[in-house]
């Protein structure tokens, strides 16, 4: 059975959930968020990088990218999900284009879990005529999430992908119920699965995917650079070499590595090399784990030679990393 390769970079990116907001807006109404490398800390601390995301579950709003020229007041309906990977500052609102002052004091996390997710009113007093949920996912970005990479500024998957048969539109369901109950264990409901709604998100923007785009995502979906993926994320410790490689994955080598390179962005053993880094980084940052344990579970024969790739690629060495993240 091939490896899931896409399960297996969120899982070793510590891709985490947290929903924080259960909006009901009166038109009319604007709320923007500030860059997310402003609030970082307070909506999900000792986080590396936040992602935030919308759920329209009843009525429609407009959303705006704040200070890009280039990007168009974007129209949300019932059922449609809006996600913002690398944490851009936007403005939901009633109609298009409209503006307002962040207000920063919504985003401080309380510290009693049992308090999410929060109930916000906004707008004026008339009837509320859009609901949303809304909420952020944790993960890493260093040092090395090939995933974040490929993503957009701006993602939107709508009615059009989200059949009622589908996986996005149960989870709204669920989502829309447990934001309203608020019963004992809603936050953990919500947090898994919004998680569980990211993967899909992330599954079918690649399905969606033209022939012509590069990228991570655009490799884990070619037929051959996919295997190779597959082999490398299986066995990442193993003493690879691009023929190896390219024998597993039923290809000549320079034809693997022509194509590996032109869709990922660079050559199958560095991209190895990287990963591996990775799921080194996550494995220092547990408690107790020796450097030497490490290095062997990465394919390094020595815990020196370990030490330097490590120091090479991510800038620090294996202890400075580990106290960093302690």
């Amino acid at each position: 059975m091939g490896t899931d390769v896409l399960s297996d970079v969120l899982s070793a990116v510590h891709l985490t959930g947290a929903v924080f907001f259960d909006v009901s807006a009166r038109s009319p109404w604007v709320a923007e968020a500030p860059p997310m490398q402003k609030i970082a800390r307070d909506v999900a601390p000792g986080s590396q990088h936040t992602i935030e995301y919308h759920v329209v579950t009843r009525g429609s709003c407009w959303i705006s990218i704040v200070d890009r020229g280039d990007f168009e007041p974007v129209e949300l309906c019932e059922g449609d999900i809006a996600v913002m990977p690398h944490g851009d500052p936007h403005a939901l609102s009633s109609g298009p284009g409209m503006r307002a002052e962040p207000e920063w004091s919504v985003f401080n996390r309380p510290r009693d879990d049992n308090l999410l997710p929060f109930r916000l009113n906004s707008g004026s007093d008339g009837p509320a005529d859009t609901r949303l949920v809304c909420g952020f996912f944790s993960c890493d970005a260093r040092p090395f999430n090939p995933l974040l990479a490929s993503l957009p500024r701006f993602m939107r998957l709508g009615r059009a992908t989200n059949t009622p048969e589908g996986l996005l539109d149960q989870f709204i369901r669920l989502a829309t119920a447990e934001a309203g109950n608020k019963r004992a264990g809603s936050q953990s409901i919500l947090n898994r699965l919004s998680e569980l709604m990211f993967v899909e998100v992330i599954r079918q923007h690649m399905d969606q995917l033209a022939t012509d785009n590069t990228g991570w995502l655009a490799g884990l979906r070619d037929p051959l650079v996919g295997r190779a993926l597959a082999r490398l994320h299986a066995e990442p410790a193993r003493g690879w070499t691009l023929e190896d490689l390219a024998a597993e994955a039923g290809a000549s080598r320079s034809a693997l590595a022509e194509r590996f390179t032109q869709l990922v962005g660079y050559p199958p053993i560095q991209y190895l090399t990287q990963w591996r880094m990775q799921i080194a980084a996550r494995r220092l940052a547990e408690r107790g784990t020796k450097v030497a344990a490490v290095a062997r579970e990465v394919g390094y024969d020595s815990e020196a030679a370990f030490s330097r790739a490590f120091k090479k690629f991510v800038g620090q060495s294996p202890s400075e990393w580990r106290s960093a993240a302690g």
